[in-house]
């Protein structure tokens, strides 16, 4: 067994860890970016939504 790949254990550890922060910093902003598009939509259509539901109350 090669025991200098040992001494380079922290640095891959390190890597990795920063890997995984980058990817689910990624991965949350992706999500933040899809909710504020989604909440977007929903409030263009909502006034268009409403006013059927406002007519049949008036019923």
């Amino acid at each position: 067994m090669n025991w200098k790949v040992l001494e380079h254990v922290p640095l891959l550890l390190y890597i990795l860890a920063a890997k995984t922060l980058i990817l689910c910093l990624a991965f949350a902003g992706v999500k933040i970016y899809q909710r504020r598009r989604l909440d977007a939509k929903e409030q263009s259509l909502g006034p268009a939504k409403k006013q059927p539901a406002e007519r049949r109350k008036d019923d």
